[in-house]
């Protein structure tokens, strides 16, 4: 497949319903995670114009920044710590409509507004969560982590 995305749709669900099956194009049969994680990360952002977006991915008991694209980012998240880490300890996605309300939210940037997190999740461990984060608020619902809840787990298959 050429390395070039193209969005077709207006809403939302078209949007994912056409980027999905590209990105799984481009990442089938590519044996380095890492790569399948950054060309995942720069699809997401430049179909949605996302703030933010990256994994981070589970070493030694936190979270360690992986590829993403956007403004430099935390690089270290705790267990349990976060939005990110909320997600990992509970196993499931987050999805935050205001950050300020979340409670021990990490500001990596104070242009984050919204965020959804979803955990990477192997044999029943979570291995790195994605998260995307929008400078607006409310920026994401229930279609974001439907989307982004299979893409994640097609991402884990290629692990």
């Amino acid at each position: 497949m050429s390395e070039q995305i193209i969005i077709s749709g207006q809403t939302k669900n078209e949007k994912y319903e056409s980027l999905l099956p590209q990105i799984y194009a481009l990442t089938e049969g590519e044996s380095s995670w890492i790569a399948n994680l950054a060309n995942t990360s720069a699809a997401l952002k430049d179909a949605f114009g996302f703030f933010w977006v990256g994994f981070y991915l589970v070493d030694h008991k936190q979270l360690v920044l992986g590829p993403f694209q956007g403004p430099v980012a935390c690089t270290r998240i705790a267990y349990g710590k976060g939005v990110c880490g909320a997600s990992w300890e509970r196993k499931m996605a987050i999805l935050v409509q205001d950050v300020e309300t979340f409670p021990g939210h990490i500001a990596c940037s104070s242009l984050s507004k919204s965020e959804v997190v979803i955990p990477l999740v192997k044999a029943n461990e979570v291995i790195g969560v994605l998260d995307v984060d929008s400078d607006q608020l409310s920026d994401f619902d229930e279609v974001d982590v439907k989307y982004l809840s299979e893409l994640c787990t097609w991402l884990v298959s290629l692990h």
